[in-house]
This record gives C-alpha cells, sequence and structure tokens, in this order.
C-alpha cells in the first residue's frame, strides 16, 4: 500500500510539473524609452541592431525577462547592463501585445520610461558602440511597435511633468530657471511665456535659490537654483499639496 501511494504522488507531481505544457509559450520582453536632457534639448537613447530580425536598424534598448526576476528587475538589469546606469528614475508604461509585433517569434513586451540628466551621466560603462542620443524630432523610424512606444512614452511624461515634479530627474542638481524653461518646453514642445513660467515655479515654494550662479550664460550670469525634495514632500504630506505646472 505504501508503494502504491508513493507511485501515485510521483504520478501526481509529474502532472503538476507537466501541467502547462499544452499551453502555448511566449516570449516576455522589456523595453526601455531613455529619454535624456542636456540643458536645452529632451533627448531619446537608441541603439543600432545588431542582430536579426532587423538587423542595422535603430531601435529602443532592450531585453528578455529571465525566470528568476520580475519585470521591474528585469528592466533593471537591460538598462544597467546595456549603458551602465542605475539608481535612477524609471516607470512602467503599457504592456505590447500584437500577435504580429515581432517577426522573430511570438513576443509581448512591458515598456518602461527612463529619465537622465545627460550631463551628470557619462556611459562609462555603456556596451553598445552604436548608441546614440537624438532629439526627438529628429530621432530615426524604429523596428517593430517602438515608435508606437516613444509616443505612449512622450504622452505619459507630458502628463506626469505638469502634476509632479519628475522634470527634476531630467535636470543637474543645481540648475538655473533658463533650463527649468528649456526643459519643459521640450518636454511640451511649444514656447512657455518667461514672466508666466518663473511666477508660477516661484509659486510652488519648491526650489532653493542659491548665491552661486552660472556664468557661463552671459557677463552677470543667472543664478543657481536647487529642488527641495524634503519640502516637496512636507507639502504633500501636510497639506495634500499638487504639483502643477
Amino acid at each position: 500500500m505504501k508503494i502504491t501511494n508513493n507511485l501515485e504522488e510521483a504520478e501526481d507531481l509529474k502532472m503538476q510539473l507537466n501541467y502547462y505544457d499544452k499551453e502555448d509559450q511566449v516570449l516576455l520582453a522589456v523595453d526601455c524609452i531613455i529619454f535624456g536632457f542636456d540643458k536645452e534639448n529632451l533627448k531619446i537613447l537608441l541603439i543600432k541592431r545588431n542582430f536579426e530580425p532587423e538587423k542595422g536598424k535603430w531601435s529602443l534598448i532592450g531585453g528578455f525577462l529571465k525566470k528568476t526576476e520580475n519585470l521591474d528587475q528585469a528592466a533593471v538589469r537591460v538598462l544597467h547592463t546595456l549603458t551602465g546606469l542605475s539608481d535612477i528614475y524609471m516607470e512602467q508604461l503599457y504592456t505590447h501585445s500584437k500577435i504580429d509585433r515581432d517577426p522573430g517569434q511570438r513576443t509581448i513586451s512591458v515598456s518602461y520610461y527612463a529619465l537622465i540628466d545627460v550631463e551628470s551621466h557619462k556611459f562609462d560603462g555603456i556596451q553598445i558602440d552604436s548608441a546614440r542620443w537624438f532629439e526627438l524630432n529628429e530621432a530615426p523610424d524604429l523596428i517593430f511597435d517602438h515608435n508606437e512606444m516613444v509616443q505612449r512614452a512622450i504622452a505619459r511624461l507630458r502628463r506626469r511633468a505638469m502634476t509632479k515634479p519628475i522634470g527634476f530627474e531630467l535636470l543637474p542638481e543645481k540648475f538655473t530657471m533658463r533650463q527649468l524653461q528649456n526643459l519643459y518646453e521640450s518636454i511640451l514642445d511649444k514656447k512657455l511665456d518667461k514672466r508666466n513660467f518663473i511666477n508660477k515655479i516661484n509659486s510652488l515654494d519648491v526650489l532653493i535659490k542659491l548665491d552661486e550662479k552660472d556664468m557661463s550664460v552671459s557677463r552677470k550670469g543667472a543664478y543657481l537654483y536647487v529642488f527641495d525634495k524634503e519640502k516637496y514632500k512636507k507639502k504633500v504630506e501636510e497639506d495634500g499639496f499638487i504639483f502643477k505646472i
């Protein structure tokens, strides 16, 4: 009886392990839309694909999910492995599941977008020689549905930047008011009235004006500012403060 029970348990375990064998196997990937700002223009980091399908064409940075990681961990790994970057702002964007989106094999991709201050990150650990920054309006056509991913990321970035201080992730720690306005004009793709913009930013009361100046912009220089993260958090927690441009 004991032997019979052991055989039955072994058979049950085998059936459990093979439970999904008859189901379709689908690859799961992550693709990263990396936005950068160089004090003047919003840019996107692209790579020239070095394998088929679509070898030699421009692409987002991506990779496949491993069995030992979740999606967020996969996105962080892909970004770090290919660029050497870590500890940067990253947000999950959308799941792309069109049946024919990848001619190589049925693949579902989860897109993420990341925000980087280009000047502060020298990309010493970058692993791809073909990686290149493009201004958004000069970016080449991309493979598969990557153009759609970029458009979704731009739309999300615009909404977030209007209601949350994520734009400061694209700036160096110290920045001028002109650089901040350049950033929002790049994100929103429109010119902003200087006086109205400065008044709006000052009314938020989340910047610290320093005694230092950036002397590279003019003979008189321009005062530098820093984003007061602690003050912002306190205002949100205590007053229900809403960041709105």
